[in-house]
């Protein structure tokens, strides 16, 4: 059985999605992420402007996320997450999540694995662990819990 520790929960603020007209594979929306907060035993910062939450809404109404985040340490130090997420649940509960509304995390599925990437030093040890990840959308904030698979 595989064994995790928490590593860092973050709150993400995010701006308005720009959504694509639907394409062959489904509806595109691009969230920009526009900063927030994380905090852990090991690290703990802010999350700079820049980052962005890309999804494709699938036809069976999956909505599959890449999301590249730059984040900046308590002291000075800036690293990279690159995710991979899945968010799925009742046509009715995913439908309120993009209208905006707060939806409880347990009337839907949200996970996401994460690889970081590092400069040479205090942090270098992110560029070497896979993580996992819990997810909760809000109207104008992401909650993630972060664990390192060990």
């Amino acid at each position: 059985m595989m064994e995790m520790r928490p590593l860092f929960s973050y709150v993400a603020e995010v701006a308005t999605p720009q959504v694509a007209p639907k394409g062959p594979y489904g509806t595109r929306r691009f969230i920009p992420i526009t900063g927030g907060t994380f905090m852990g035993d090991r690290v703990s910062g802010k999350l700079l402007g820049g980052g962005a939450d890309c999804q494709l809404i699938r036809p069976d109404g999956v909505a599959e996320m890449s999301v590249r985040l730059p984040f900046e340490t308590d002291d000075g130090v800036m690293f990279l997450m690159r995710g991979l997420a899945l968010r799925h649940g009742s046509a009715e509960v995913m439908q309120r999540i993009i209208n905006g509304e707060d939806v409880p995390s347990e009337e839907y599925y949200f996970r996401e694995s994460m690889i970081f990437e590092a400069p040479k030093g205090k942090y270098d040890w992110l560029n070497k662990i896979l993580a996992i990840a819990t997810g909760d959308r809000r109207k104008d904030t992401v909650h993630i819990n972060v664990f390192e698979l060990l």
